[in-house]
This record gives structure tokens, sequence and C-alpha cells, in this order.
């Protein structure tokens, strides 16, 4: 027994075609080319955050009796105010650097996002070491001894709160996907499909 099948009607609307799924966007070797640039790009800048961090962090002092050595004012919070001056330098330099990404590849793209963290993480280490390198020296010993008895002299530069370097890739990666979000280009509107005007016109019956 075979199921009655019901013929088109005249005064049906022509019917819309099937959609096709959406493509995966493939990344292409100028994508990778790009992350590469930006992590290159955002790594080397990591010699400005040491710049920075050894103009601006607040010194801590040492003082020699010509046996030991000792902090000049124990209630100091110039050890604090170091790590707060990393941690800022380092969250306005990862907005510095979505905001650069994204004014030079709006369209964004994993690619550009991967090259963005993994610069900003190696930049966020290469600044904490070059300030250390910059910075007063360590060997405590040898600054005292050239300080002389009674003098004070600057401690070496410390970041004790090591979680301070994960401050630049979250802030550029955070930002840049805000900003991406907000004003990247968006996909052409398919439109109706051919033939279709949007209006209905009935046919008189065969």
């Amino acid at each position: 027994m075979t199921e009655a099948v019901t013929p088109p009607s005249p005064y049906d609307p022509p019917s819309l075609p099937p959609e096709k799924p959406a493509a995966a966007a493939a990344v292409t070797p100028g994508d990778i080319r790009d992350g590469a640039a930006v992590a290159l790009a955002v790594g080397v800048a990591g010699l400005l955050l040491g710049l920075l961090w050894v103009w601006l962090a607040p010194r801590v002092q040492y003082v020699s009796n010509g046996e030991a050595v000792f902090l000049r004012n124990t209630e100091s919070e110039a050890r604090i105010g170091s790590d707060g001056t990393f941690f800022l330098l380092s969250a306005g330099l990862g907005v510095l650097s979505a905001v650069g990404t994204f004014l030079w590849r709006r369209a964004g793209g994993v690619p550009l996002v991967v090259g963005l963290a993994v610069g900003s993480l190696f930049a966020a280490l290469v600044g904490w070491r070059f300030g250390l390198w910059l910075g007063p020296s360590t060997d405590l010993a040898a600054a005292a001894a050239e300080a002389g008895k009674g003098v004070p002299f600057d401690a070496p530069l410390q970041l004790l709160a090591h979680g301070a370097l994960l401050v630049w890739p979250m802030a550029a990666v955070l930002v840049h996907l805000a900003l991406t979000a907000l004003w990247s280009p968006r996909d052409p509107d398919p439109g109706p499909p051919p033939g279709w005007t949007g209006y209905y016109h009935p046919q008189p019956p065969a």
C-alpha cells in the first residue's frame, strides 16, 4: 500500500533552497606569519618593561655596620611597591600591545591570538630578567664594601609575586578578544535566494 502524495499547490510560495553548512575558516600561511610577527614584536617590547621597571620602581635601601647588612627602614613598603609597579606596567603594556595588534589586523584569528599570548608571556619574562640585570648588584657584600660603613645603598630589584608575570598576556588576550568581538569586520549578509522577491504573487489555477 503506497502513501498518497499531495502535489504542490500553485498558490504555495516558492520553497527556499536548503542551507549549506558553514565551512570552517582555514588557517593560511599568511595567518601563521602574522602570528609569528606579533609574537616577535611583542616579545622585543619586554625590554621596555625592564627599563621602565628599573626607572619607576621604589628603592629598598640597605646599610652596613661593617659586619652585617640590614634594612635601612624596616617599615618600608618599597618591596611591595616594586611588585605593584611591575604589575601596573605589565597591564598597561598588555593593553597597548592588544590595541596595536588589533589595529594592524582587525580580522583577528587564532594564530594572531596565540602569537599575542606567547609573545606577551615572553615579553614579561624578558622584562623581569632585564630589569634585574639593569638594577643594583645582587652581591650585597661587594655593594656594602663599596658604599662603606653606615652609608645606605640600593638593594637589588626583586619580584616577590611571580604571578605578576601573567598580567601582560592575560591583559593582552582579553583586550584583543574584546576589541575583535566589538569592531572586527562582519561577514556580509547572504541575501535572498535567486528568484525570491519577498512578495507572493498568486497564479490562476490551471
